[in-house]
């Protein structure tokens, strides 16, 4: 009897060391930092690389930026706003389209859709869609 009383309290001690050992896991908290699609020809730094996304895209839409013929004719302006991802095989992939007519917004996707493929964004070690907000601004200057 007093063997099974001995036992009995150095699985009880035993247990009541290993919880304060290992701490309160509802307390613990995971990070995951999302990293951004890395852009052809960019290298560096997390900051380096978000800079160097950030040049190269406001260069590819300037750079590709047509407006519309019917819509410069007839003097149509607005603002168009494309919510799109770079999704996990590293290409665009176009959410919404707001603002403008429709020849304004087909000229914006047109542009989004030129995008070059690129190392897709990472979460956790693993790619992940990662979201934009591109605004185009159609003035015709007349």
């Amino acid at each position: 009897m007093k063997n099974i009383l001995f036992i009995f309290a150095l699985v009880l001690s035993t247990s009541a060391f290993a919880q304060e050992e290992w701490g309160d896991v509802k307390n613990n908290t995971i990070t995951l930092t999302e990293i951004a699609p890395v852009w052809p020809g960019c290298s560096g730094s997390t900051a380096a690389l978000k800079s160097c996304f950030n040049k190269n895209l406001s260069q590819h839409i300037s750079s590709n930026f047509k407006y519309p013929m019917e819509e410069y004719k007839k003097n149509i302006q607005g603002r168009v706003v494309v919510d799109f991802v770079i999704n996990e095989k590293g290409l665009p992939e176009i959410k919404t389209i707001t603002g403008g007519n429709k020849g304004l917004q087909e000229e914006a996707r047109r542009n989004i859709m030129l995008i070059p493929q690129m190392k897709p964004g990472m979460l956790g070690g693993k790619p992940r869609a990662i979201k934009y907000k591109v605004p185009f601004n159609f003035k015709t200057g007349k």
